[in-house]
């Protein structure tokens, strides 16, 4: 699970340098999925992973982090994560 990881990321920077959205889209995705995966190989349940997410997130926002202050990117992808759970 380890090396899918880091070879989801070496295909992301490989797909960011080539670009293409289909291939930058299928290596993010492919990390989401093997850091998924290796939190369950390591004990941690996908809620957990899911909930700490989310938690940090929020922290973040509390924080004033700068791609919050510039974009508003976190706002945005919590108001995503609670629509999700509706």
């Amino acid at each position: 699970m380890k090396t899918e990881l880091l070879e989801g990321v070496t295909g992301l920077f490989r797909a960011l340098i080539q670009g293409g959205e289909k291939k930058i889209l299928d290596s993010l995705a492919s990390v989401v999925i093997s850091s998924f995966l290796l939190s369950k190989r390591l004990g941690i349940g996908f809620y957990s992973l899911d909930d700490k997410i989310e938690k940090k997130i929020k922290v973040n926002i509390e924080n004033d982090h700068e791609i919050e202050r510039w974009y508003g990117d976190l706002t945005a992808l919590l108001d995503y994560i609670h629509e999700q759970k509706r």
